[in-house]
Formats: structure tokens, C-alpha cells, sequence
């Protein structure tokens, strides 16, 4: 992408985003009174994502990665076949890969710069501002996901605010859905659950989590802490027996970030994180806010999946496509029983755990594929 292009880019989403930037503030100040550190982490995620993507595409095009994408190119095809056409990485036919991913050196040397960034301050500004700011991502896709951003910021800080009661939170909630639709309707997320397949088998699936581990991990942290402090942060109040765990889930997060080059003994998810299975109380009060959140997981996923494929021609053109799935009601839809079903044939362990709860290994025994529809729902119990 070149320097001009950029430059118009930052110019037209400044605009455009300006009505974010305040949103965004007014959203997060809540959350800032209650929990200035979860603000401050959220911002840094903003931040960190983007450089993910801007890390993955510059890494995708160092001449010193040539090999590490043909050997990455060649075990998704190995994946495709043995899945009939699909790709295993989620499902029965899982190829471990090791901790180094494909491309060594350049992926730790990310890893480090982008831990680090967690660490740092970031304004609320640069947050908003930093998916208009990644030469990886299209206009169209920036504006997606940081219209996103602004809905999630609402939505935390409606619940982090203890001075309402939970159908006073439900009503708001109801108010921020209704003005995340209607402000932006271009750039919306469906409100409809999507279909397994959407997300682990487009024709791109696994080129993020097989060829990035250390990264792949680091975005999954990140959106299990987003998820995991908000079941914190709500079991708390509707049973006040298990309020002020917001610093476990904390605590859990920096174990799953370990040390600047992602050594943990602490394994990060390797699976996407779920509102079912890692935040149930949200999905209880807020089913339709989860659906959204869900899917904006998704559709980050899916955009890193596309940005780490290797020689993918027309690349842009992918991505505003898989963009405009996940904001269509009428595609990949799925019924209500089968969003639930799917978002934990990953195994809540293999999410990042439970938010203040116990689990020490995988609850599964076996893959998606075998599991068929024969799932044990667990439901971890708070400390």
C-alpha cells in the first residue's frame, strides 16, 4: 500500500471518525472511574491489534519470509486435503505447530515489540484512531472494526457503572445496540449469529494461527481478557459474593502474556475466546450485544487469516469482501442452538479458561468433528 494512499486514508477516516473519538471518550469514562487499568489495557489492544496486522503484512513481504511461506502455504494445502476440502486447524484433522510458527526470528521480534506496547499508555484518541493508521487493513475494514470498538467501549461502560441495577444496565444496553445500528449502519456488525463455517473454513482459515503463534496467541489473550474482566465485572454485581475478581482476571492475563517474547507456563488460548464460554453472565443479560461482540471477534480473526496468507493476490479486494459477510443479516446465519453449540466445541480451556473459575485442563476429549452434536456444557463455578 502505498504512501499517498495512506495519507488519503488517514484524511477521510480523521473525518469520520471524529463523532467516534468523543463517543468513544464519554463511553470509556466509566470504566476509567471503576477500572482505570482495564481502560488503559483496552486502548493498548486497539493499538496492539493494529500492529498485528501491520506486523503479519510486513513480515508477509520481508524477502527473508519466502521460505517460511512456502512451508506455511504447504501445510494448509496438507490441512485442506485431509479435510475434504476445508480446513482442519479447528477441527478433526489439527496439525500441532510449533512454538516458533514459520517464521522464527522475524515473528519474535514482533512479539517483543508489540508485548511492550501493552505496557505503554495510549490515548483514547489513538486508540480510536489506530485501525484507520494500518496500512494492512482497507478503509472499509477500519471503519468496521472501529465502529465496533466504540459499541464495546458502551457496552463496558454501562456495566461497569454500580450505581444501576441490572435492568437499568439491560435497558441501556438496548439504547447503545439500537445507536450502534443506526449511527453507522454501513460499518454495523450483523446482530445475527454467523455460521461456524464463515469462520473456520473460509478459503484463509489457519494462515494466522498456524503461521503466527506467538501472535495469534497475543490477539486471543487480548479478547479473553476483554471478555473475562466483563464476566468479573458482572457476576460481581448480580451476586455480590464474588464482586471485586476483576484483579484475577488481570493477574490471569499477564501469566497468558508471559514474557516480552511470549514464554509462559501459562499457555495463551489457542482458540478464539467466545462470549458463551468465557463471559455466560453477558451472554445471560445481553444476548444480542454478544452476538455482536462475537462476530467483531470473528471478523478480526478472519482479517488476520487473510493478511498472513501467503501470495494472496488482490488482497484488499478479500477483505472488503469478508467484511461485507459478517455485516450481512442475510448470509452465513446460524440458529440460535448451533451458535451456542459451536462456541464451545473449542473447549472453554482452550478459550483461555474460565473468567474466575478453575480449570486446570482441556475439557475436551475429543475434536469438533468427532463431537458432532454430543457436547457437555461446562460451566465453570467461580473461587
Amino acid at each position: 500500500m502505498n504512501t499517498p494512499f495512506k495519507h488519503t486514508r488517514k484524511l477521510t477516516l480523521g473525518l469520520a471518525l471524529g463523532a467516534v473519538v468523543s463517543t468513544s471518550a464519554l463511553a470509556q469514562s466509566g470504566l476509567r472511574g471503576e477500572y482505570s487499568d482495564l481502560a488503559d489495557l483496552y486502548n493498548a489492544f486497539d493499538v496492539t491489534q493494529a500492529g498485528i496486522y501491520d506486523a503479519i503484512a510486513d513480515i508477509n513481504g520481508d524477502p527473508a519470509s519466502q521460505e517460511g511461506n512456502m512451508e506455511l502455504k504447504m501445510h494448509l494445502d496438507m490441512m485442506a486435503e485431509m479435510d475434504h476440502g476445508g480446513h482442519g486447524g479447528h477441527g478433526g484433522m489439527a496439525m500441532e505447530m510449533p512454538m516458533d510458527g514459520h517464521f522464527g526470528e522475524l515473528e519474535t521480534e514482533a512479539r517483543i515489540a508489540l508485548g511492550g506496547g501493552l505496557r505503554e499508555s495510549h490515548s483514547d484518541s489513538a486508540a480510536v484512531e489506530a485501525f484507520g493508521n494500518s496500512a494492512a487493513l482497507t478503509v472499509h475494514a477500519s471503519m468496521v472494526l472501529a465502529h465496533g470498538r466504540s459499541f464495546e467501549r458502551a457496552l463496558w461502560d454501562i456495566f461497569a457503572n454500580d450505581s444501576t441495577s441490572m435492568y437499568q444496565k439491560q435497558m441501556a444496553v438496548d439504547a447503545a445496540i439500537q445507536d450502534y445500528l443506526n449511527s453507522d449502519p454501513r460499518h454495523a456488525i450483523s446482530t445475527m449469529p454467523k455460521a461456524a463455517e464463515l469462520y473456520l473454513d473460509h478459503p484463509y482459515a489457519d494462515a494466522f494461527r498456524m503461521g503466527y503463534p506467538k501472535l495469534s496467541g497475543l490477539l486471543y489473550s487480548n479478547q479473553w481478557l476483554q471478555l473475562a474482566s466483563l464476566e468479573a465485572i458482572i457476576i460481581g454485581q448480580v451476586d455480590p459474593q464474588f464482586a471485586g475478581r476483576v484483579p484475577v482476571t488481570l493477574e490471569r492475563y499477564w501469566n497468558k502474556v508471559g514474557s516480552d517474547t511470549g514464554m509462559t507456563m501459562f499457555p495463551a488460548p489457542s482458540e478464539m475466546p467466545s462470549v458463551p464460554a468465557i463471559s455466560p453472565q453477558l451472554y445471560s443479560q445481553a444476548p444480542v450485544a454478544a452476538v455482536i461482540i462475537d462476530n467483531l471477534n470473528m471478523l478480526e480473526t478472519a482479517l488476520a487469516d487473510i493478511i498472513a496468507y501467503p501470495n494472496l493476490q488482490d488482497r484488499e479486494t478479500i477483505i472488503d469482501e469478508v467484511v461485507e459477510q459478517y455485516l450481512a443479516d442475510d448470509m452465513y446465519v446460524a440458529d440460535t442452538m448451533d451458535y451456542l453449540l459451536n462456541a464451545l466445541r473449542g473447549g472453554i480451556f482452550n478459550q483461555g479458561g474460565p473468567a474466575i473459575g478453575e480449570l486446570s485442563r482441556s475439557e475436551r476429549n475429543r475434536t469438533r468433528d468427532a463431537m458432532n452434536m454430543n457436547h457437555t456444557m461446562i460451566m465453570s463455578a467461580p473461587n
